[in-house]
C-alpha cells in the first residue's frame, strides 16, 4: 500500500503545480489592469500614468512574471495569498471564514447525498422495472432537470413565505441550513443514486451471485456482497462529488445569501478582485486533487488488484 501511496502523491504534486501556474496565467490575461482596479477601489479621482507606475511598483507587478509566480506559489503554500485589491485585507482573512461556511454546507449535503443515493440505489436495483423503481427514477429525473435557482425559489415561496417555517437567508441557526441543503441534496442525489443502481444491477448479473444462490445464501447476504463490490464505483463517484458540490454552491449561496465561497467569489469577479479569484481557483483545485487521491486510496484498499496495476 505504501508504494501505491507514494505513486499517487508523486502524481498529485506536479498536477497541483501545473494548476497553480495555469491559474496565475489566466488572471494575468484579464483585459482590466489590476492597478486600475486598486486605484478605483481607493476612489482616486484622477488616475495618471505616474500614479499607476507607482502603484504597480508597490504591488510588485513590475517584476518579471516567473518571479512573481514563484513568490505567489511559495506564499500560497503558507496560506498567504496576498491582499485583496478592493478591501486591502489579507485574502485568507476573507477566504478562510467563507471557506468554512461553504464546507459546513458541503459536508452536511454530501452526507445526506451519499445516504440517499446508496439507499435509493439499492431499493431501485432490487426492484428493477417495478412501479417503485420507475416512480423514483421518474421523480428524480423531474427534480434534477429543474435549475437550482428555480427549485430554491419554489422552496422559499412555500416553506418560508406560505408556511413561515424556515428562514430565507443567512446562517443564524440550524433552521437556516434546511433549505439550501435540501436544494443541493435534491439536485445531486437524483444523479448519483442512478450510478449506484447501475453498479448494483451490473453486479447482480455476475456469475458469483448465481453461485451464491446455488449455495443457499440468503438474499440479504447476497445483497451485502453485491453492495460491497458496488462500493468501488461509489467511492470514486462520491470522492469527486464533495469537491464538485464545494465548487457549485455559487447559485445556492447567492439565492439564500449564504456567507460562503460562492457569494465571496461572485462579488470578487464583479469587482475584479484578482487575488481572491486566484485563491478560490487554487483552493478548489487542491480539493479536487485531494479527494480524488483519497478515493483512489480507498479503492486500492478495497481492491488489492488496483495496487498491483501500478
Amino acid at each position: 500500500m505504501l508504494p501505491y501511496l507514494i505513486k499517487r502523491i508523486g502524481v498529485a504534486l506536479p498536477l497541483l503545480v501545473v494548476i497553480s501556474f495555469v491559474t496565475f496565467i489566466l488572471n494575468q490575461l484579464s483585459p482590466m489592469d489590476p492597478v486600475e482596479v486598486v486605484l478605483r477601489a481607493q476612489e482616486v479621482p484622477i488616475i495618471t500614468e505616474a500614479l499607476m507606475a507607482q502603484t504597480r511598483a508597490e504591488l510588485g507587478l513590475d517584476r518579471p512574471f516567473l518571479e512573481r509566480y514563484w513568490d505567489w506559489l511559495l506564499s500560497s503554500v503558507q496560506l498567504d495569498f496576498g491582499d485583496s485589491y478592493i478591501t486591502g485585507k489579507p485574502v485568507w482573512s476573507l477566504l478562510g471564514p467563507a471557506f468554512l461556511n461553504t464546507l459546513k454546507l458541503t459536508l452536511i449535503s454530501s452526507f445526506l447525498i451519499i445516504l440517499f443515493s446508496i439507499g435509493l440505489g439499492i431499493v431501485c436495483a432490487l426492484r428493477e422495472g417495478r412501479l417503485l423503481d420507475l416512480s423514483i427514477r421518474g421523480l428524480s429525473f423531474l427534480m434534477t432537470s429543474m435549475p437550482a435557482y428555480g427549485l430554491a425559489a419554489i422552496m422559499i415561496w412555500y416553506f418560508a413565505v406560505q408556511l413561515d417555517l424556515l428562514p430565507t437567508s443567512g446562517m443564524d441557526s440550524a433552521a437556516s441550513y434546511v433549505l439550501p441543503v435540501a436544494v443541493i441534496v435534491i439536485g445531486y442525489a437524483g444523479i448519483y443514486f442512478r450510478t449506484i443502481r447501475s453498479s448494483m444491477l451490473s453486479n447482480l448479473n455476475e456469475d458469483y451471485v448465481l453461485y451464491a444462490r446455488a449455495c443457499g445464501l440468503s438474499e440479504r447476504q447476497i445483497t451485502m456482497h453485491v453492495l460491497r463490490n458496488s462500493m468501488q464505483v461509489a467511492v470514486s463517484v462520491f470522492g469527486l462529488a464533495i469537491p464538485i458540490i464545494l465548487g457549485s454552491t455559487v447559485v445556492v449561496e447567492n439565492v439564500f445569501a449564504w456567507p460562503g465561497l460562492g457569494t465571496l467569489t461572485v462579488n470578487s469577479i464583479l469587482g475584479r478582485d484578482f487575488p481572491i479569484i486566484q485563491a478560490y481557483v487554487l483552493v478548489l483545485a487542491v480539493a479536487f486533487v485531494l479527494f480524488n487521491t483519497v478515493s483512489d486510496l480507498i479503492n486500492a484498499a478495497l481492491n488489492p488488484r488496483l495496487r498491483k496495476e501500478l
